[in-house]
């Protein structure tokens, strides 16, 4: 097997993956390696936008930022955003060439490898080592037929594989010896050794059961990694409904969790703030009393917008903003808060119209060619630098945008705040993720004296938590043996 390039699969979903890539890049990055991050293939609808001018999943931006490199497409050439339960956005090298149900994107995986493999060498080519992220798991034996994403790039390019485990989750020995005996011979000879991830408790106690699986399997535990509390990451997609206790909070904060919702990493520095109890609304559930609610950004506007309704989100807008509070739409939700959006060409769902929620001044209409940018400028209404990123397809005009909330570097104003100065909308990713920016916003939705948060630096202080873990519990040295590096 190749040196320079090592893969991460996992037994299931969230099992640390990403995590993993993350810690093992920065680990690197501090040895002065030269590393990239690479997920062949990601499904995911919370994304970032690159250098390059185009958009990869939000994991491998901050895998990314671990390495101290800038986003860019090589580093996720194939996305899928999931439109509807059987169909998806083909995103290629960070452009949308249309969008696939599961069948269509089946055959089409001949070429979206090729994009993979020319992402592959142009890494490999410029960097010392390139950690490889999989994408669920290598034993969904359903897939392996023109896999991509996990076994079929590694045995493509000849990289050895280690395969990560929770074992928070329970289960984690059969997670393991399971995975390992769905695999191929080749497969399993390309599996170097194991990582548990998530253990909490006393090692001794588990001691036998690893001394089990390195005799059951021939292979060895690479490390026991600690369950992290507090580890303030991005998601690649999961949506956490948990709800923190906030002894201090001043603001509650409730966001519906649409079907499709999108970039809902907009949210984390709420969730993180000590002022904010901040809570995701889903089905079934009837909207609380609230100081501020937010619309997220949605891959799906319209469908969406029908869901609010259905739900009883129009009556309970209405209500929260007859009662003084304050209203934000991102994206998205941005769209949904005007007079009507409209999709002539069925580019995110059938063709037709749909009447907004009628709080701003503007209408929507979705045109070919997404909208990509990384932007910066200052709020409206307050001395505050913002800094996110848009990505969407909607073009919004009308009266309500002559009062922006903000206004760009590049002098373009984007979103629109009403003449009452209760709805607020944007089409900024990332729109709280700047610290005078979220400061400033939450002092309009009414908290006194805001505590300062740096979401960056919270960010920072985890990615360097992950590598002091990789130091501490895991076999550096057969890392490094298998990269190939000092």
């Amino acid at each position: 097997m190749s040196g320079r390039v090592l893969m991460v699969q996992g037994c299931t979903s969230d099992a640390g993956k990403s995590a993993l890539v993350t810690a093992l890049c920065r680990w690197l990055y501090r040895r002065g390696v030269a590393v990239a991050p690479f997920k062949p293939q990601n499904m995911a609808l919370n994304s970032a936008v690159t250098i390059d001018g185009g958009e990869i999943g939000r994991a491998q931006a901050v895998q990314a930022q671990a390495a101290g490199l800038p986003p860019h497409t090589d580093f996720n050439p194939v996305l899928l955003k999931p439109n509807t339960d059987i169909g998806a956005q083909v995103i290629v090298h960070g452009h949308a060439i249309g969008d696939m149900d599961a069948r269509h994107y089946h055959d089409y995986k001949r070429l979206a490898f090729d994009a993979v493999l020319a992402s592959h060498q142009r890494l490999v080519a410029q960097y010392q080592a390139v950690i490889v992220e999989g994408a669920g798991s290598p034993a969904e034996i359903n897939l392996r037929d023109r896999d991509i994403a996990n076994m079929g790039y590694a045995e493509a390019v000849d990289c050895p594989v280690v395969l990560i485990a929770d074992i928070d989750r329970g289960g984690v020995f059969a997670h393991l010896v399971g995975t390992l005996a769905l695999l191929s011979k080749s497969e399993q000879a390309r599996v170097v050794g194991f990582v548990i991830n998530r253990f909490r408790g006393d090692i001794a106690l588990l001691q036998p059961g690893l001394d089990w699986l390195e005799r059951e399997t021939g292979k060895p535990v690479l490390g026991v990694l600690p369950y992290l509390h507090g580890l303030q990451l991005e998601a690649e997609d999961a949506l956490s409904r948990g709800v923190e206790a906030k002894p201090d909070a001043q603001l509650r904060v409730v966001v519906p969790a649409l079907p499709r919702i999108s970039n809902h990493t907009d949210f984390d520095a709420l969730r993180a703030h000590p002022q904010v109890a901040l809570r995701f609304i889903g089905p079934g559930e009837v909207p609380p009393p609230c100081d501020l609610m937010v619309l997220p950004g949605s891959k799906s506007t319209r469908a969406d917008l029908a869901w609010l309704r259905s739900h009883g989100w129009e009556d309970a807008i209405a209500r929260h903003l007859r009662y003084g509070g304050k209203l934000i739409g991102i994206c998205g939700g941005l769209q949904m808060l005007g007079r009507a959006v409209h999709d002539p060409l069925g580019i995110e769902g059938e063709s037709g119209s749909s009447l907004g929620l009628g709080w701003l001044d503007l209408e929507t209409t979705l045109e070919t060619g997404k909208q990509l940018r990384q932007v910066q400028g200052r709020l409206a209404f307050a001395d505050a630098s913002v800094r996110g990123y848009e990505i969407h397809c909607g073009v919004s005009r009308g009266p309500g945008l002559a009062q922006p909330s903000s206004v760009l570097a590049d002098g373009r104003y984007d979103g629109a705040i009403s003449a009452d100065g209760q709805v607020l909308g944007s089409y900024l990713h990332g729109l709280f993720d700047e610290p005078q920016a979220l400061a400033a916003l939450l002092g309009w939705a009414g908290v006194r004296e805001v505590v300062a948060l740096d979401m960056h630096a919270l960010r920072e202080a985890s990615i360097e938590r992950l590598a002091d873990a990789v130091e501490g519990y895991l076999d550096t040295r057969v890392l490094l043996g298998l990269l190939g590096v000092e």
